[in-house]
C-alpha cells in the first residue's frame, strides 16, 4: 500500500531572471509506517517539494509545471484550497523549520492547538482543551495544562519544537512531513525529538518524510533516502545501502564531509565550489563543475536516474564503474 506517490514533479518560480525550476522531475513513494529521508544542501529543493505536497507554495510567483501528487489515490494538485484544508491536519501534518516564526506570537499555545482541533474535528471547547493537553503530554511537555496559557516566547527552543510536533499530530495525520525538525537545537534535545518521532510513528503507524542536511539524523531515522542536488534527485536507496555503498559523487561528498571521531587530527573534507544558482545551471550534469570524477561528456549530457542495484538508483554517467569500486 502506498500513502503518498509523487511523480515527475516540477515546480517553477517567476523571477527577475525569468521562470526557473526549483524542483525538477522529482518522484518518490511513501508507505504507511515508513520513514523517508530527503537530504541535500540548502537550496536543493527539499523544502519546496514539501510545500508543494502541502499546497502551501505562494501562487504567484510559483506554479506546478508538471507532475502529480497522489495521497491515498487522490491527486492533490487537482484540489482547490478548500479541499486542501481538509487534507492538512487529519491527512498530512507538517513540522516547519522555524517554530518561532511558525507559531503566532500573539496567541497562547493553547489557542493555537485548540484552533487546529476546532477547524478539523468540530468539537466543543472542553474537548478541544482536553485534546490539546493530551497532545502536549504526549510530546513530553511537563505540566501541559499550565503550558496551554503560555505564549511562544515563554518556551525554550526545544519546547517550541515539541509544540510544533503536537500541532502537526493533534489530528492524527497519516503522513508527517518534518522539515529540519532539529535545527538550532542542542544535541540532547535533538535526540529527544528524534526518539519522540520514532515512538509516535510506531504508535500511530504514520509515514514520515524527514527533510534534513544532517546525515546522522538520516542514518538513525530513515528506511530509505533521497539525495537532492539543484532541484533534482541524484540518488535514492535504502538507508544502509546508501551509507555502505554510495554511488553518486555528490552523495559520496556528503558522506565524506561527516567529521570522523577515529582521528581528531584528520582534516575535514569538503565538496569544492557551491550550489549553482537556479537561473545559471551548468549544462549537462548539474554537479559536474564540482565533481572530481567528471569526464568530458558530463558537461553536455544530462544523466538519467537509472538502476545501480535492486532498490538503488543514481544519476551519473559513470555510475557503473563507481558502483564497482
Amino acid at each position: 500500500m502506498t500513502l503518498l506517490s509523487v511523480r515527475d514533479l516540477r515546480v517553477l518560480f517567476g523571477t527577475e531572471h525569468g521562470e526557473i525550476a526549483a524542483v525538477d522531475d522529482v518522484g518518490f513513494d511513501l508507505a504507511p509506517g515508513e520513514i523517508l529521508g530527503v537530504v541535500g544542501e540548502s537550496g536543493s529543493g527539499k523544502s519546496v517539494t514539501a510545500l508543494a505536497i502541502m499546497g502551501l507554495l505562494p501562487k504567484p510567483p510559483s506554479r506546478i509545471g508538471q507532475g502529480s501528487i497522489h495521497f491515498q489515490g487522490q491527486d492533490l494538485l487537482q484540489l482547490g484550497e478548500r479541499d486542501m484544508r481538509r487534507i492538512r491536519g487529519p491527512g498530512i501534518g507538517m513540522i516547519f523549520q522555524e517554530p518561532m516564526t511558525s507559531l503566532n506570537p500573539v496567541f497562547t499555545i493553547g489557542d493555537q492547538l485548540m484552533e487546529t482541533v476546532r477547524v478539523h474535528q468540530h468539537s466543543g471547547p472542553k474537548e478541544q482543551r482536553e485534546r490539546a493537553v493530551e497532545m502536549l503530554a504526549r510530546v513530553g511537555i511537563a505540566l501541559p495544562a499550565r503550558r496551554l496559557d503560555d505564549y511562544p516566547h515563554q518556551l525554550s527552543g526545544g519546547m517550541r519544537q515539541r509544540v510544533m510536533i503536537a500541532m502537526a499530530l493533534i489530528c492524527n495525520p497519516k503522513i508527517l512531513i518534518a522539515d529540519e525538525p532539529t535545527t538550532a537545537l542542542d544535541v540532547t534535545i535533538q535526540q529527544q525529538i528524534l526518539e519522540l518521532l520514532l515512538d509516535l510513528r510506531d504508535e500511530l503507524g504514520m509515514g514520515i518524510v524527514i527533510i534534513t542536511h544532517n546525515m546522522g539524523v538520516v542514518a538513525e531515522m530513515a528506511d530509505r533516502v533521497i539525495v537532492m542536488y539543484a532541484g533534482k534527485i541524484v540518488e535514492r536507496a535504502p538507508v544502509n545501502e546508501l551509507f555502505e555503498r554510495p554511488v553518486h559523487p555528490y552523495t559520496r561528498g556528503l558522506l565524506d564531509s561527516i567529521p570522523s571521531l577515529a582521528d581528531e587530527r584528520e582534516r575535514l573534507k569538503t565538496i569544492p565550489g557551491t550550489l549553482p544558482r537556479p537561473w545559471a545551471l551548468p549544462a549537462g550534469c548539474r554537479f559536474q563543475p564540482r565533481c572530481r570524477w567528471r569526464v568530458e561528456a558530463c558537461a553536455s549530457t544530462v544523466p538519467p536516474l537509472g538502476p545501480v542495484r535492486e532498490g538503488h538508483e543514481s544519476a551519473c554517467l559513470r555510475q557503473q564503474e563507481l558502483a564497482a569500486e
